[in-house]
């Protein structure tokens, strides 16, 4: 590709790779590892067991994508600086699908301890490609076309694998066939792995600065603080499990309930405030309303982020016809809504947010997300359930380009990198904590009640706002 003159298959192999690291999650979390939890360790501590193994994948993840990123921006590997993590990662997540196939066909703990170590070799392998795929378009294309590549990259990276998955992968994995869904994503991997190795980098002769392990060290801080939160919070679930069994059924869901939501919500407070003490020191008091968009970003995302982790647990509570398997393709239909309609939001609402601010924006998409997620737990079949997965799509598009355009806003200027990049403490800790935290109440009490806790959480985003200042 020239610097200026693009062509057209260049805005594809440049992006493509979005396609494979998107099927591949909305594969192995909502579909793959929920199943084989629940084959391992039955149905009445599925939600925990699985609320443990997410917690830890996602700690790792988040330390992992932080580093390779790090080593990718100073790699003078003769293939260029980002295409042998991709390869690398690539190889990685063959194997570990191949092994998670393998595994299925464990049975007990044993079978769950093999997952919990393949999904995290897999959650590692993964963000080994998607730190060095985050370079590409800063790398090799020019300011004046990165706005035309990055629509490509979220048509790639949104819509079309989600619908993939739902037509092709789920219905294998809902049909008994789970090689089949696994053949199906490591082909995708392996062609879009292929097309990416045609990009022509070029190689580094030395590197662009000096090694500095400080921003690593300080993130392995934060995350060791955050991970601590989260665990406490856990553990004060698991004390009102125990201390309530005595209790009658219907008291005990709203006790244990309310419990859930206030520790989620002190969970994310403190456990924001805490971790950007560590990672900003002194510069903490350069945007004050920093913390609270944080906040309001973690808060909606631990909602919107566990209503699909928890969806087919929650179906084959729901509906009888849905047990199993026969979820996965349901689940999977829901989720291709909510991606679809996120994508059709975002278009118009950065034009609103200029138009109407916001503050007002945020609000209304934590209101109609909360809206949702109440349509969620009314739902009394699936048709009803695809709408509610529209309006949590339409709600989420319009949270996200708000959400940020407001981040940018409230940052210093000169250091606008550095802080925005500690918003990947929301993105990994939102599963984390909806996860941990949620499981042993589901277990105890049951999947609607969970799936209220994460729709008031909704609206909970929208009171973090009232601690980020207004800008003209």
């Amino acid at each position: 590709m020239s610097a200026s003159h693009p062509r057209w298959y260049d805005y594809l192999r440049y992006n493509l790779y979005w396609f494979a690291l998107t099927t591949r999650g909305q594969t192995i979390s909502p579909i793959i590892v929920p199943l084989l939890v629940q084959q391992f360790v039955g149905e009445a501590t599925k939600g925990t067991y699985l609320g443990t193994i997410r917690l830890w994948a996602l700690m790792v993840a988040l330390l992992v994508q932080a580093l390779m990123g790090m080593l990718s921006d100073r790699s003078t590997h003769p293939w260029g600086r980002r295409r042998p993590f991709i390869l690398l990662g690539t190889v990685g997540e063959v194997i570990a699908f191949i092994l998670i196939g393998i595994a299925a066909g464990l049975h007990g703990l044993e079978g769950f301890w093999v997952l919990f170590g393949l999904y995290i070799f897999s959650m590692i392998s993964s963000n080994v490609a998607h730190a060095a795929t985050q370079g590409l378009i800063p790398d090799l294309v020019p300011e004046s076309l990165r706005g035309r590549f990055s629509g490509v990259k979220a048509f790639l990276e949104l819509p079309l694998p989600l619908i993939f998955v739902s037509f092709v992968v789920a219905r294998l994995i809902g049909n008994g066939n789970l090689w089949g869904g696994i053949g199906a994503v490591i082909g995708v991997l392996v062609i879009c792995a292929a097309v990416t190795m045609t990009i022509p980098e070029q190689r580094l002769t030395i590197p662009p600065f000096p090694l500095d392990w400080r921003p690593f060290l300080r993130l392995l801080l934060m995350t060791a603080l955050f991970t601590a939160i989260i665990l406490g919070g856990g553990a004060a679930i698991r004390w009102g499990v125990t201390a309530t069994q005595t209790i009658a059924l219907e008291w005990r869901r709203w006790l244990i309930g309310a419990l859930g939501l206030l520790m989620i919500m002190i969970v994310v407070v403190v456990g924001v405030l805490g971790s950007l003490r560590i990672g900003l020191g002194q510069d903490w008091k350069l945007a004050p309303g920093f913390p609270w968009w944080v906040v309001n970003r973690l808060s909606y995302l631990v909602g919107s982020t566990n209503l699909a982790t928890f969806l087919i647990y929650y179906l084959q509570e729901r509906f009888a016809e849905l047990q199993g398997e026969r979820a996965a393709a349901p689940a999977a239909s829901i989720v291709m809504m909510v991606g679809i309609f996120v994508l059709l939001s975002t278009l118009p609402s950065g034009w609103l947010s200029d138009r109407f601010g916001k503050h007002p924006i945020l609000l209304v998409a934590g209101s109609v997300a909360a809206l949702g997620a109440g349509i969620v737990v009314l739902a009394p079949d699936l048709t009803l359930l695809r709408v509610a997965g529209a309006i949590l799509g339409a709600a989420t598009g319009l949270f996200y380009a708000a959400n940020w355009a407001l981040g940018t806003e409230v940052v210093p200027e000169k250091q606008a990198g550095r802080f925005l990049g500690l918003s990947n403490l929301a993105g990994a800790g939102a599963g984390a904590i909806g996860a941990y935290i949620g499981g042993p109440i589901a277990d105890a009490v049951g999947y609607t009640p969970l799936m209220l806790i994460f729709g008031l959480l909704f609206l909970f985003s929208n009171l973090a706002l009232i601690g980020i200042p207004r800008t003209r």
